[in-house]
């Protein structure tokens, strides 16, 4: 398999989310066809200027990702591999381990089943690496990828990794390392891309909060990685559009209008919240509610309900509902 050279430039990819049945047993089970076509739907969308999603993120943590086994997650991203190849996009998944060796075996296990690019999470320990551990962990990663012929993107995450950010040195050097695509940012602190941009500004940097899209463009990342866009494709594109146009004002309207549901990316429950608001967009509510994560109160089944017709009435004024 050769490294995809697509360009990620000025772009954004949905973190699609994993569809479950309830097999004749009443145990939850995942539906590939549904998780096939809901993807290839948001696949299919334009924004107002007429480009699509970049690219296709699949068992994340949207996708149920802590909660499936191996051998779910590798059959999921075959799936969602024919439907990236189908609208010629990279398929990107997410991979963390305890050990540098561990993580070495899952990207080529990945990479197996036809993911073009490895989001690489911090290392799971219990005590913070320091930066050359940590330096060795990816560097490793990215070997494995390149007998793999594919990439890596690592993932700046620390609420997930419970431990703190990487540094923006660390960063820099992890960027340089040939087998990596992007950097994946997900923080709300956007000065932390601005920083690494002043250093390089070819450097390729992704924003992994919805909420902050704008402000991560104009700090010069140059696209990011949605969740509330699974929901809303054509805005979230259009935004990006506007992004990448410098048309601020305008991009910035957008965001606004998503504000309410935008505010559910960033929280501890994101998986459980957007599949559900998910669910309610496309007339499945109670299959927006079938998750391995999380039951949710009602009272939170409220407030998400709430939060998207709020965000859809104020998208419809903008014309920006498929």
């Amino acid at each position: 398999m050769e490294a995809s050279s697509k360009d990620w430039r000025y772009t954004v990819m949905p973190a699609v989310f994993t569809w479950l049945k309830e097999s004749e047993s009443g145990v939850l089970e995942i539906d590939l066809e549904a998780t096939q076509k809901y993807a290839a739907d948001i696949l299919k969308v334009q924004g107002k200027h007429g480009t699509r999603m970049g690219g296709l993120v699949g068992s994340g943590t949207l996708g149920e990702n802590s909660y499936l086994s191996s051998e779910q997650r590798l059959s999921l991203l075959k799936a969602l591999s024919s439907v990236a190849n189908e609208y010629n996009v990279p398929l990107i998944s997410g991979a963390a381990a305890e050990t540098k060796e561990e993580l070495a075996k899952i990207v080529k296990e990945l990479a197996t089943v036809g993911v073009d690019t490895v989001m690489v999470m911090p290392p799971k320990t219990k005590v913070a690496p320091s930066d050359e551990q940590m330096y060795a962990y990816y560097a490793l990663s990215a070997a494995a990828a390149k007998e793999a012929g594919i990439t890596i993107m690592p993932y700046n995450n620390p609420d997930a990794a419970g431990y703190h950010a990487l540094s923006t040195d660390l960063l820099t050097r992890l960027a340089a390392l040939p087998e990596v695509t992007a950097l994946k940012i997900s923080t709300i602190d956007v000065s932390v891309i601005e920083t690494m941009i002043l250093e390089n500004k070819d450097l390729k940097v992704l924003a992994g909060v919805d909420t902050v899209t704008v402000h991560a463009g104009l700090a010069g990342a140059c696209g990011g990685i949605t969740g509330v866009g699974c929901i809303f494709p054509k805005a979230s594109i259009t935004m990006q559009e506007y992004v990448n146009n410098g048309e601020w004002a305008e991009a910035n309207k957008i965001s606004q209008a998503m504000n309410s549901i935008s505010y559910l990316d960033a929280q501890p429950l994101l998986l459980e919240y957007l599949k559900f608001a998910f669910g309610i967009h496309h007339n499945d509510a109670n299959g927006g509610l079938r998750t391995f994560g999380k039951k949710l109160t009602q009272p939170q089944i409220d407030d998400v309900r709430a939060r998207y017709i709020k965000a859809k009435e104020r998208l419809e004024i903008l014309g920006l509902i498929d």
